[in-house]
């Protein structure tokens, strides 16, 4: 990596970074990228890389082709990184990014880290059409103040994603959420926007997701990380002691602690996070968050040279 100083984070993104067109510039000029979408149609029953590259829109957007999506492109990346001798010294990944960071790390081989999504992402798409539920975003309002909004109200609506240091998500049922946003309004928060997603993600309706993941990680075999990975439910490093499975378990129903987390990182003395995948949605939420870091990209080929320079602080 270069004799420099400086403590590179590779962050890997989740829902909503989703585009049509994504990894185009990776499957013309990277020949594994098209190896692994076939491994990648092999072992979820559909031409994943068609969706990728034509969409349509409304069909990448629902869960069980998004989170695929994201996941192959994400590992796509960090391969061609890797293959270029760049290496982060620990990582992260915003709910389904946890599990992309995994696979960058080795905890989980290519092939058990689709396996994964496959399973989270049709779970979870059964849980949202069995259990409706939405989420809504919060800027302005502290989070003692949004827990106790919560509280007040007779229906299942909880902290969901703990994204910057001014931005919460909640998640719930609908009626839930809906009651939250007009009290959260009146309590004096900036801005309360419905988000466009299928269910109540990181909350109590996930239930089936936590029991179908349990059964599929019996089968699943973790090896050693090559570098740190910090866990959305602690806001801290994976601990060697117990297995990831708990972890991305417990992950289902829990709050995404980003926030802490890259907090948690800076004070690791990480001071360059590198956006891995499509888009630069969490790029946007450290930047909020944590003073004096570089932020950077890698979502094509074209964009090496621009994170080789980044990373030896040119």
């Amino acid at each position: 990596m270069g004799e420099n100083s400086n403590k590179v984070a590779f962050v890997f993104p989740g829902q909503a970074s989703q585009y049509v067109g994504m990894a185009k510039e990776f499957v013309e000029e990277y020949p594994p990228a098209s190896e692994m979408f076939d491994t990648a149609a092999d072992i979820l029953g559909f031409d994943l890389k068609k969706i990728c590259l034509e969409g349509p829109a409304d069909k990448l957007v629902q869960t069980m082709y998004t989170q695929p999506a994201l996941f192959l492109h994400s590992v796509i990346a960090d391969r061609f990184l890797a293959e270029n001798g760049i290496r982060p010294h620990c990582g992260a990944g915003h709910s389904l990014g946890e599990i992309s960071a995994l696979t960058a790390a080795g905890v989980l081989s290519f092939e058990d880290g689709l396996k994964v999504v496959r399973m989270r992402s049709s779970a979870m798409q059964t849980d949202c059409d069995n259990n409706p539920g939405t989420m809504a975003a919060v800027i302005g309002l502290g989070i003692n103040k949004i827990k106790e909004i919560c509280e007040s109200i007779d229906g299942i609506v909880q902290p969901a994603n703990f994204n910057s240091s001014s931005q919460i998500a909640v998640s719930g049922e609908i009626e839930a959420v809906d009651e939250f946003m007009a009290k959260a309004k009146d309590a004096g928060a900036k801005r309360v926007v419905k988000l466009a997603v299928g269910g109540a993600y990181h909350s109590p309706l996930m239930q089936s997701t936590m029991k179908k993941l349990e059964e599929l990680f019996e089968d699943i075999s973790f090896s050693r990380a090559e570098f740190p990975v910090a866990a959305n439910v602690t806001a801290g490093y994976y601990n060697e002691d117990k297995s990831p499975a708990e972890y991305l378990v417990k992950q289902i129903q829990s709050p995404v602690l980003w926030h802490p987390s890259m907090e948690f990182l800076a004070s690791e003395g990480v001071n360059t996070f590198i956006e891995v995948g499509p888009g630069n949605v969490l790029q946007g939420l450290i930047k909020r968050s944590v003073k004096g870091v570089e932020l950077g990209s890698f979502e094509k080929p074209g964009q090496l040279q621009a994170v080789r320079e980044l990373i030896e602080g040119k």
